[in-house]
């Protein structure tokens, strides 16, 4: 090829994609492929309907999230004590009048609340919950979790079981009913994190484990794990862990997890999800919203990728001093999926820090957000929120390519937000397209 034809070559390969965006209509675009596009949820504390109770929902339970009880708590002179005796209503009533009547809703967690009764055209700035409380309980639950879901955008919500939880050990022991929007997780907290105080759960449904996690306890556990495993099908399994953690570790939970869990993943090929970080009850008088945050050493990343190549482990990680080290490790071992930005990190703020840092670092590679909902309609607002913030991080992203010299197409912009919202995750726990289909 003569120095003529090279020239035209490169002339050619440098215009402009023919169906490439202009650079004013990147954002707009992102904005309405992250809207019509229905993301998995990948992590919630959200119950199908068939759990009954389990599942919360409406005005109440929305209003005494944990979220807000800690916000309360700043702005009132009711002592925890006092408020622990109220009723549910007579909490969410509190909470509403100091919280939205003598103070203005300005944190995240109040704002959401604000969405949320807007979605469904309820008033905003009532002196009581009268109204609200008569809208939530004329639905019926099924149709509701429909058309949350559907406003929300949500077309799976990946749940999180407890198999030692006395009343959803007995939901599950008498047959589930599968739900075609809601997929199972095995929660293993109470076996990892507090062996001495569960142990004898596991006796009582059948296996031979000790307190010494000695004789055949790791086998029996890996025998429990494959009966929940065929009664649940989960996607995963899971455990959330303190800032402390350590592995390998001369440790009953160090040998649990080597001995027992991960070799039992790898035999279902399942993920294990592990939540790092939090340092439980530094206030026990709040209860829930007694919880706290620490940095961990996330060198038990690197051990446990490199001694179980074979695994896959998805990663969420509590600390924002975290993050970046979270991400070089990523980049380290392809066996690491990072996700989402847990609990206090889920403000604005710093999910727009940490997901652009990802992106810088990652490319399309990992799973930005997932809702973490412990009250079902808290996922329209979690989830309106997320697409806000991405259409500004993935815009800004692709006005940089384009002016870089790559033009950007639509299909572009939706195959990339299909894989951060859907594919990432239906790969990595070898969920099909069908098991988790758009609504």
């Amino acid at each position: 090829m003569d120095a003529r034809s090279v020239s035209e070559s490169e002339r050619t390969a440098n215009l402009p994609q023919a169906d490439a965006l202009p650079v004013s209509q990147i954002e707009s675009v992102v904005e309405d492929v992250l809207a019509s596009t229905p993301f998995v949820d990948v992590h919630t504390h959200l119950f199908s309907p068939v759990f009954g109770s389990l599942g919360l929902w409406g005005i109440d339970e929305l209003l005494t999230y944990h979220y807000l009880e800690a916000e309360f708590f700043r702005s009132s002179d009711m002592p925890p004590e006092r408020y622990w005796k109220l009723s549910k209503r007579e909490q969410a009533d509190a909470i509403w009048q100091v919280l939205f009547v003598e103070n203005t809703p300005i944190s995240e967690a109040t704002r959401g609340i604000i969405a949320v009764l807007q979605a469904f055209g309820l008033p905003t700035e009532s002196l009581d919950l009268e109204e609200a409380r008569s809208f939530f309980q004329a639905q019926q639950l099924e149709s509701h979790v429909q058309r949350v879901l559907e406003m929300a955008g949500v077309s799976t919500v990946v749940m999180t079981n407890d198999p030692l939880n006395p009343e959803e050990q007995l939901i599950w022991m008498n047959g589930v009913k599968s739900h075609p929007q809601f997929q199972a997780v095995l929660r293993l907290d109470r076996i990892l994190r507090d062996w001495g105080g569960n142990w004898q759960q596991l006796v009582k449904q059948g296996y031979a484990v000790d307190a010494q996690a000695s004789g055949r306890t790791v086998s029996e556990v890996r025998r429990f794990l494959s009966d929940w495993y065929g009664r649940m099908h989960p996607v995963y399994m899971a455990v959330s862990l303190p800032d402390t953690f350590q592995f390998p570790a001369d440790t009953i939970q160090s040998k649990m997890l080597a001995e027992a869990v991960i070799p039992s993943c790898r035999e279902f090929d399942l993920p294990l999800s592990l939540m790092i970080g939090v340092r439980l009850q530094v206030n026990p008088r709040l209860r829930l919203a007694g919880d706290a945050v620490g940095r961990a050493d996330l060198r038990v990343l690197e051990n446990l990728c490199r001694t179980f190549p074979d695994n896959r482990f998805l990663v969420s990680v509590l600390s924002r001093e975290n993050q970046h080290e979270l991400c070089v490790y990523a980049r380290k071992f392809n066996n690491l999926m990072p996700f989402g930005c847990w609990w206090f990190l889920n403000n604005p703020s710093i999910v727009e820090e940490i997901t652009r840092e990802r992106l810088e670092m990652l490319g399309a590679s990992f799973i930005p957000q997932h809702s973490d909902a412990r009250v079902l309609e808290q996922v329209i607002y979690k989830w309106q929120n997320t697409r806000t913030i991405l259409a500004r991080i993935l815009g800004n992203t692709y006005r940089l390519l384009s002016n870089d010299g790559r033009g950007v197409r639509r299909q572009d912009i939706q195959r990339d937000v299909t894989r951060l919202f859907r594919s990432n995750f239906e790969k990595w726990t070898r969920l099909s397209s069908g098991d988790t289909a758009a609504v």
